[in-house]
């Protein structure tokens, strides 16, 4: 098993910060804004040959006894538990608080091994910038600075010594992580995404409240299915652009869409209780132009009548008919009914994103399509469609090869794109077309 380092601090200290140069990525949203983390974010160290996890946590505050702040603290009390040595980041720029003492006291009594690291000291000296926090009892602190990389290097490999002396069996991890199919669950705000997640990894793994806007980063949450890889990305909820009021907000619509073009399959999650919106339409419109594969799952649906769930179905119908492509399922996230055959057409959309289709069986399907009926002559030209092979996968391109390929009308490509659909059972995954006309050798140059 890897050695895991938790972050743990009050808002604004730099945690997220040190996650992102730990794990040399960009994964965490980062700005001078405090509470953008608010769930366990998961990432991958190393150090030389030595590999590690890293979890990000939210603003800790230990005595919170309800609401979204009790909800973060609860995450954060699971990574501690998760973790081989808590590194509890202090702001050096601002000195010991009362908050930090109520954290060291919480900390000092789950027995883990903590680190005490002032961040945020780049031209500061050493005595002037601890002298505070030793009044924690915490042994000698660490000065970074996150931002800058200082310390940096020097505090992970001694967290890591730690965990090594502790568990000496973590660098037997081997090299390969298998992530497995990488799935994005997007929507509106309070649509259940978070719900979704938790009912399929089977605890209370990231923030479900009962209020829009609780999740604001991409969160990723690896987890095993009937002995398959999965890993789960929860997203921020996409409002209309009008109303992105919070720079937080706007941050976390980008780590959104980035997740959709990082991820295989996409789950758009709808609200069976409110009509269907033209956000949910937009939303649909971006996962399609992406490319990615797609499974529609609509939520909250035991909370609805007969009559009501007959409206729904001819609304879908209608607004999102351009991804009759995709299955479509009426679940109820928080029971968790409906979710395993969800999980079969996330399976079968991924196969089918991912399949290979061979040159002969790509040219005959082209052969029968043209057989059946011919693309439309453009003036005196008739297209000459030859022969197809596959130009890459999630999403299946498929590049047909001809003569006067240009005349190829858009109803025309779209016929071809159905039919090899049902050819190929290519059910949940857009299909790309791409048209390429040969030069004719017989063409001569005017003079």
């Amino acid at each position: 098993m890897k050695p895991v380092i938790a972050l743990v601090g009050r808002p604004n200290v730099g945690k997220s910060t040190l996650f992102n140069r730990l794990t040399r990525s960009r994964d965490a949203l980062v700005a001078d804004l405090p509470g953008l983390t608010r769930d366990r974010h998961y990432g991958e160290g190393r150090i030389g040959e030595r590999p590690f996890l890293v979890i990000d946590t939210g603003g800790f505050e230990p005595v919170a006894k309800e609401g979204i702040m009790f909800e973060m603290a609860l995450q954060t009390r699971q990574a501690v538990a998760e973790a081989d040595v808590v590194v509890f980041i202090v702001d050096g720029r601002q000195g010991m608080t009362p908050h930090d003492k109520t954290i060291t006291d919480y900390l000092r009594k789950t027995g883990r091994k903590v680190m005490l690291v002032v961040n945020k000291s780049e031209g500061m000296k050493y005595t002037s910038v601890t002298a505070d926090f030793y009044e924690l009892g915490m042994g000698d602190p660490y000065v970074i600075s996150a931002a800058h990389g200082d310390g940096v290097n020097d505090l992970v490999v001694e967290a890591l010594d730690f965990a090594f002396a502790s568990r000496p069996d973590a660098e037997q991890e081997g090299e390969h992580v298998d992530h497995g199919v990488k799935i994005a669950i997007v929507g509106r705000p309070n649509v259940g995404k978070s719900t979704l997640i938790n009912t399929l990894v089977g605890e209370q793994r990231v923030i479900a409240f009962d209020m829009p806007g609780t999740t604001r980063d991409s969160i990723e949450v690896p987890f095993e299915r009937d002995g398959k890889q999965y890993t789960l990305i929860d997203t921020a909820g996409i409002r209309r652009r009008g109303k992105i009021f919070e720079a937080i907000e706007k941050f976390s619509v980008v780590k959104t869409m980035q997740s959709i073009s990082d991820a295989n399959v996409v789950v758009l999650l709808l609200d069976a209780q409110q009509d269907i919106s033209e956000q949910d339409a937009h939303i649909a419109g971006f996962i399609l132009e992406s490319g990615r594969a797609l499974v529609v799952a609509v939520n909250k649906w035991d909370g609805l009548q007969s009559d009501d769930r007959d409206e729904v179905k001819i609304d879908l119908d209608r607004k999102l008919d351009f991804l009759s492509f995709a299955k479509t399922h009426f679940i109820s996230a928080l029971k968790g009914t409906g979710v395993s055959q969800l999980m079969k057409s996330v399976d079968a959309a991924y196969a089918a994103a991912t399949a290979n289709l061979s040159t002969p069986r790509l040219t005959r399907a082209l052969q029968e399509a043209v057989e059946k009926q011919e693309p439309k002559r453009k003036g005196t030209t008739r297209p000459k469609l030859r022969y197809a092979h596959q130009g890459g996968q999630n999403p299946p391109i498929i590049v047909i090869h001809g003569n006067a390929l240009e005349a190829v009308s858009d109803p025309y490509k779209r016929y071809l794109e159905r039919h090899f659909r049902d050819t190929f059972n290519l059910v949940g995954t857009p299909v790309r077309i791409e048209l390429r006309t040969g030069k004719n050798p017989f063409a001569r140059e005017q003079k």
